[in-house]
């Protein structure tokens, strides 16, 4: 007696959508490293334009917030708004391939 095993995608179709998600992989990657991300902090007193690729491209600050006598509230909303951008970067990097991976873990992305 013969056991009905169902059948599926053959390795040689395995291998094709496999290459297909990683060739539309390096093309998302490339397309997101190109984008430019603008993320203010403190309420927009401070605005950081960043890369895809975490490359910082600007950073304004508002007059107001410039006080000689109190550096340290200047050097946490910078901080505050640089960490929020690279975050903005990692978490638009992540859905968009999720989108093309289906969830799928991908060790060494990201």
């Amino acid at each position: 007696m013969r056991a009905n095993v169902p059948k599926g995608p053959s390795m040689n179709e395995m291998l094709r959508q496999a290459q297909k998600m990683q060739a539309d992989m390096q093309e998302k990657q490339a397309e997101l490293d190109e984008k430019v991300y603008d993320i203010s902090a403190g309420g927009g007193v401070v605005k950081v334009k960043i890369s895809g690729k975490k490359e910082i491209l600007n950073i304004e600050i508002s007059p107001e917030i410039v006080d000689p006598d109190d550096i340290e509230t200047l050097q946490d909303i910078m901080v505050a708004a640089v960490n929020e951008a690279i975050k903005k970067v990692d978490s638009t990097n992540e859905a968009e391939m999720n989108k093309i991976t289906g969830g799928l873990g991908m060790p060494g992305m990201f």
